[in-house]
């Protein structure tokens, strides 16, 4: 009789390929969130400059229009996709209205008008449309002499 030798019990190692899909699995779950969650940061990041960007636009129409103030509405593209618009209405004045609506002082006092300012930046983000508006309030003095020679 020849003994044969007995060998141990084999175990298995490593993981089964039902393991192995399920792994990949979630690990291309987790990286498409983690994608998804960059692309929104992305997305996000670029909104955040173009109001940032519209903002200063604003304001320095908002300057423009309080140095040359003009009243009613102008408007106009201001390069980079974004359009402005800017509307100066007067409010109250210390002199009385004339016919065409301006303020004239019976006096030789100086003629005070305040002016409400809207500035309106808009572009779009996509197929959507974006704005940003800015408000103020300026004051216009004008001498009485300067109201007769307009």
């Amino acid at each position: 009789m020849s003994r044969g030798r007995r060998l141990p019990p084999t175990c298995e190692a490593g993981f089964s390929l039902l393991e192995v899909l399920i792994a990949l699995v979630i690990a291309g779950i987790a990286l498409a969130t983690v994608f998804q969650a960059a692309t929104g940061s992305i997305q996000a990041t670029t909104a955040a400059a173009r109001y940032q960007q519209a903002i200063s636009r604003a304001r320095s129409h908002l300057d423009g229009a309080s140095v040359n103030l003009i009243a009613g509405e102008q408007e106009g593209d201001d390069g980079g996709g974004f359009h402005w618009r800017v509307s100066a209405h007067p409010v109250d004045s210390t002199g009385k209205p004339d016919a065409a609506g301006r303020a004239v002082a019976n006096t030789d006092a100086l003629v005070v008008t305040l002016y409400v300012i809207t500035v309106w930046i808009s572009w779009k983000d996509g197929l959507q449309p974006r704005a940003v508006r800015l408000d103020t309030e300026r004051l216009l003095v004008t001498a009485p002499s300067d109201e007769i020679q307009r």
